[in-house]
């Protein structure tokens, strides 16, 4: 099962899928769509589906091509599956068709870019360090340098953790204002003292905004609240389970 944002779903040359944790084979903790290959989760049943994430996306499944993530700010350029081990970085570019670019969350935010007239698309992994670096804007100039014009560039936030469900402390709100006092704008007080709660949908939207693109669009959905749909790092945390389901949101040009 998935969800697809109408601001993409219109365009005849794109196909994306923003994944919930639904249609899969795993179990336990990781019921049942979990594509997370860092996962501990069994690799035949990552495997299997991934797969179906592949088939539904309508590509094979070496060509959904997904990241080791390392919450940095780097881009990596793609026009074919991996030869090898996967590139350690946090956003995928492409102007190739039939390659389905993926990233896998759980609370972090997915991005999911498309010019379809330049028929350029990307995919970025933003959790507040990726964002706070310049993921973002790293992955719009990437696309620019294969052909897209900015000002035609989309981008939809997928499932995301909620500022009702991020609180942080001290030394996070003080990294974000000592950057720029403007950021207080996304913090409200948390009900224990010194702690704060942050709005990292508004923070990913304020970046894409300053960044001259076209268009952001928020799905809304926190992965948090949203038990049946999503998994949540911060919530298996909270419960001190051992591991974590992935979710996966990906896109691909048809032609």
């Amino acid at each position: 099962m998935f969800i697809e944002a109408p601001e993409l779903a219109s365009y005849p040359n794109i196909r994306h899928a923003f994944f919930t944790r639904q249609g899969g084979v795993s179990e336990g903790i990781y019921a049942s769509l979990n594509g997370g290959i860092g996962s501990s989760d069994d690799r035949a049943h990552v495997a299997e589906n991934r797969r179906r994430m592949a088939e539904d996306l309508g590509v094979e499944p070496e060509a959904l091509l997904s990241l080791y993530q390392i919450h940095s700010p780097d881009v990596v350029v793609v026009d074919a599956p991996w030869a090898g081990d996967r590139p350690k970085a946090d956003a995928l570019v492409t102007r190739t068709p039939g390659i389905a670019l993926a990233i896998s969350t759980a609370d972090c935010g997915p991005v999911l870019f498309a010019d379809h007239h330049a028929g350029v698309i990307g995919a970025a992994h933003a959790g507040w360090r990726g964002a706070f670096t310049g993921v973002l804007e790293a992955t719009v100039d990437a696309m620019e340098a294969q052909g897209a014009e900015r000002g035609n560039i989309v981008a939809v936030l997928g499932p995301t953790i909620s500022q009702a469900a991020y609180e942080v402390g001290p030394d996070f709100v003080a990294r974000f204002l000592e950057a720029d006092a403007d950021h207080a704008r996304f913090f409200i007080p948390s009900e224990r003292p010194d702690h704060s709660m942050f709005d990292l949908p508004a923070f990913i939207g304020a970046r894409l905004e300053g960044s001259g693109i076209g268009e952001f669009a928020n799905t809304g959905l926190c992965t948090y609240a949203d038990e049946e749909r999503f998994y949540s790092y911060r919530r298996t945390t909270h419960r001190g389970e051992p591991d974590y389901g992935r979710l996966i949101s990906a896109i691909r040009l048809t032609h």
